[in-house]
């Protein structure tokens, strides 16, 4: 399959980024700051947080899900009282999820838990010279997820 020295090394930081980005986003999951929710909630939530008001069917697209799971989805965050609705402005036929107060302070809190766990893990595990690599190898990964 690969011919050159070039294609294995390509094969092989495929293989070692997809390892590392699904363990550490593992790790990050886990450091939500209540255990009530489950992955698909703490995602909505993220989302929701990081991207601001949503339908359903944009969030549904967004999360790679069907409608009807994600009116589970959204009815579990209802009943936490983490989401509000409204009709939406632009189509009142619709209505847009919004984070309530608790959604917000709670989708603050587990970013500030992940924030602070990466930036401990990265002072106490790695040298000042290791994490400019770390910042150097971020920046290449960045233009590979260039679109």
């Amino acid at each position: 399959m690969t011919g050159t020295g070039n294609d294995d090394s390509a094969v092989r930081a495929s293989r070692e980024v997809r390892v590392v980005v699904g363990r550490l986003r593992r790790r990050l999951r886990e450091l939500a700051v209540g255990d009530d929710l489950t992955p698909s909630q703490t995602s909505v939530l993220t989302r929701l947080g990081k991207e601001g008001d949503s339908s359903a069917s944009v969030l549904a697209v967004a999360e790679g899900v069907r409608p009807q799971s994600m009116a589970s989805t959204l009815a579990a965050l209802d009943q936490h009282g983490l989401i509000e609705r409204r009709p939406d402005p632009s189509d009142g036929r619709r209505q847009l999820i919004t984070l309530s107060e608790a959604g917000r302070s709670r989708a603050e809190g587990d970013r500030q838990a992940r924030r602070e766990w990466l930036t401990a893990a990265l002072q106490e595990r790695c040298t000042e010279q290791e994490r400019h690599v770390i910042i150097e190898a971020m920046a290449l990964l960045e233009r590979v997820a260039e679109q």
